[in-house]
């Protein structure tokens, strides 16, 4: 499996997780697509020093070659999938105690 493949197939894996088994549907919200490109632009910056200064490497058979501030684009789908997978759960853990489902911004 490419790191193409696996980022594509972590990101589709986080918004079933939120949308579907979790039933927290940040991801249709309007407060997790504002908080997002802050959420980005740290990410861009940390991917573009560990790239940037060979800390992490990746094959060029296993990605696109497309790369941004010296990052792979493949690692957005990481980091969105890592975002969103950890929120969902963060929203879902309360409610799973209260049984009741969390209210979301539409």
């Amino acid at each position: 499996m490419t790191y193409t493949m696996a980022a594509a197939a972590g990101a589709v894996a986080a918004v079933l997780l939120d949308v579907l088994v979790l039933r927290t549907r940040l991801v249709l919200g309007r407060v997790f697509w504002c908080a997002y490109p802050i959420i980005l632009g740290f990410q861009l910056l940390s991917n573009g020093i560990l790239t940037g200064r060979g800390v992490v490497l990746y094959a060029p058979s296993a990605i696109l070659g497309v790369r941004l501030v010296n990052a792979p684009v493949e690692d957005l789908a990481f980091g969105f999938a890592l975002i969103l997978a950890s929120l969902s759960v963060w929203m879902w853990l309360p409610t799973r105690r209260a049984g009741s489902r969390p209210e979301r911004d539409r």
